[in-house]
């Protein structure tokens, strides 16, 4: 049975649509994965069956990997049951922890599971994470906006784990406090349903009338990178590094978790304080880059306080990676300078004279001439981008990674045959055995060798031979039997590790005191368990949530630390004599939203004027 050591374990975070997408990211060193059940998940299009969820959590305990499953959809009272009885489902499929945003659940009779609180449930302070402490968390994920200062505050003063992330799309509002989507199209970001109307386009108009943006995608952001950050974030106290990305395809999976675990075990190499949470040691085939792969060019947002802008006005789309200049001559031909290679097929992009995102394949490379696949618009020389590299692609749909745990194994006898006794790194240990006629080898080197040969054959197993000692030696023994006592002691050993990185039970310690005075409609109550949650805390005035009223007039449908003005440099704290006349509204083709600017906090909101 295994020991592990209780050193501090930073723990990398990866993203799993689905079963297969889940194995690729354990093969490339994820510590954890978090995957959505078939239903009340925040991405409503990847659920998952209970089957699949079985196979992928045994199949990353095999390498002392978790796997949280996400239930942070916001509920309606007749589906709280159902909700309850997949969680019932969901532990004892073997899960390591539960994620979720609303409250109401915690007053359920559950089973005795890890619960996280999704960064839905705005963890964006030490006050509500607190909170959120008392309720019986776990851990909390924290709000992306939060800065390092912030999360070291929340570190020193609570016993709380913390999760935050490192890589990805951004949402422009706060988690959790977004209703656009609800409003205009009736689809629910707190119900798994977002329509992502923020990487829309917008007017924005100051009181006048006046247009400071045209069609621009003006809440539409960067993706975050804050691969710079990790030692800062490890100092500060976060255990778990999340990457955002549940839509994804493999090749993101892949290349993204291959990253982050190269930068990751850099730093835990000179750490000998902490180590990863995931078992195993994990080789590389290819040399990831981020860029290389769906990105909208990267932030680190507000890690480190607002220091560069962060939106992408031209398009929400990737554009990829900043690849050198495209030149057009006067005959409409395309010239290249830069120092990549580009192949027949790449995909490439650029900003076009109308502030577009313009895009081609590329049919034939005539040495720095590209030939596009279709005629493009006119210009003279601009950044281009490539946004599908071929030859990337194509080492990404191979074998790129393989993770293997060490294992020792010591050969010895019976009193009718052999046996093998097996002991992984982490401790987890099994024994085969075998009978069979004892007869001396007349070469007992080259017998000895044919079992080292024999016992170190672990290919399509997650192990790799670390020592191997013939306590028993000089035997003839035919490669069937040594092959079988592998095989056997093999499984035997899968299955050990299965039991014991199955978690313990988990009891939550719900310590309800007087603490909120009120609760308004953005603490997202839609039934009545959630409501008695406040109640509990002491709450006598509440309203129910904007899911549950649909009463969006004059509310504000998003809260945003991104913050318009600053992005266009009319920040009031920089400049308070520019001459843009406030309100500002932004406007689409159906609504009108005006702009709240609380100067004092960084903070914008915007605010419906009604259908």
């Amino acid at each position: 049975m295994s020991t592990l050591s209780h050193m501090n374990r930073v723990e990398l975070l990866i993203p799993a649509k689905d079963l297969s997408s889940g194995k690729v990211a354990i093969n490339h060193g994820a510590d954890a994965l978090y995957v959505g059940a078939s239903r009340f998940g925040a991405r409503q299009a990847v659920g998952n069956s209970m089957t699949d969820l079985e196979q992928l959590i045994r199949y990353a305990h095999m390498y002392g990997s978790k796997v949280y499953v996400t239930v942070n959809t916001l509920l309606f009272d007749e589906e709280l049951e159902d909700a309850r009885q997949m969680i019932y489902a969901i532990y004892n499929a073997g899960a390591d922890a539960l994620i979720i945003q609303d409250l109401g659940l915690l007053k359920l009779d559950l089973p005795p599971i890890s619960i996280h609180s999704s960064t839905q449930c705005h963890n964006v302070s030490l006050e509500r994470v607190r909170f959120m402490e008392k309720l019986g968390f776990q851990r909390a994920i924290l709000a992306r906006e939060m800065d390092l200062e912030s999360i070291r505050n929340i570190h020193e003063n609570l016993n709380i784990e913390l999760e935050t992330f490192i890589h990805g799309a951004l949402c422009v509002c706060y988690s959790g406090q977004c209703y656009m989507s609800m409003m205009v199209t009736n689809r629910s970001g707190n119900r798994g349903e977002c329509a992502q109307l923020c990487r829309t386009r917008f007017d924005l108009l100051d009181s006048d009338g006046h247009y400071l943006l045209r069609q621009k995608h003006a809440l539409s952001l960067k993706d975050m990178n804050r691969s710079a950050y990790l030692k800062d974030l490890i100092d500060a106290g976060v255990a778990s590094f999340k990457v955002e990305g549940r839509l994804k395809d493999e090749s993101y999976v892949k290349n993204v978790t291959a990253y982050y675990r190269q930068l990751l075990d850099n730093i835990l190499s000179e750490r000998a304080d902490y180590d990863k949470v995931g078992s195993g040691r994990t080789t590389f085939f290819f040399e990831s880059n981020p860029a290389k792969t769906f990105n909208r060019n990267f932030t680190p947002y507000f890690i480190d306080g607002r220091r560069e802008k962060m939106a992408s006005f031209d398009t929400p789309k990737s554009m990829g990676q900043e690849i050198g200049r495209l030149r057009q001559d006067s005959k409409r031909r395309l010239f290249y300078e830069g120092k990549e290679t580009i192949l027949n097929g790449d995909g490439l992009c650029f900003i076009n004279g109308d502030g577009e995102l313009e895009g081609f394949s590329v049919n034939k490379v005539l040495g720095d001439q590209l030939v596009p696949h279709k005629p493009i618009s006119a210009f003279r020389d601009v950044s281009l981008y490539r946004n599908l590299d071929k030859a990337f692609e194509k080492i990404l749909s191979g074998k790129t990674a393989e993770r293997k745990i060490l294992v020792d194994m010591a050969f010895g006898e019976t009193e009718t045959g052999f046996c093998l006794h097996l002991k992984d790194e982490d401790g987890c240990e099994s024994e085969s055995y075998i009978e069979f006629k004892k007869e001396t080898a007349r070469k007992p080197e080259v017998a000895n060798q044919q079992l080292r040969t024999s016992f170190s054959k672990l290919g399509g197993t997650p192990f790799e031979l670390r020592n191997l000692s013939l306590l028993a030696s000089g035997y003839f023994i035919p490669s069937s039997v040594s092959n079988k006592l592998r095989s056997d002691g093999i499984d035997r050993l899968v299955e050990d590790r299965v039991r014991f990185f199955r978690p313990k039970d988990s009891q939550l310690h719900y310590a309800p005191e007087p603490y909120y005075n009120s609760a308004d409609y953005k603490r997202n109550i839609t039934n009545a368990s959630h409501k008695s949650v406040y109640e509990d805390f002491g709450v006598s005035e509440m309203e129910y949530g904007l899911d549950k009223t649909m009463d969006f007039k004059g509310k504000e449908v998003m809260t945003c630390k991104y913050c318009i003005r600053y992005e266009m440099g009319l920040c009031l704290k920089q400049n308070k004599n520019n001459q843009v006349k406030a309100p500002l509204f932004l406007k689409n083709d159906k609504h009108r939203f005006r702009l709240e600017f609380d100067c004092k906090n960084c903070v914008m909101k915007v605010l419906s004027l009604g259908l």
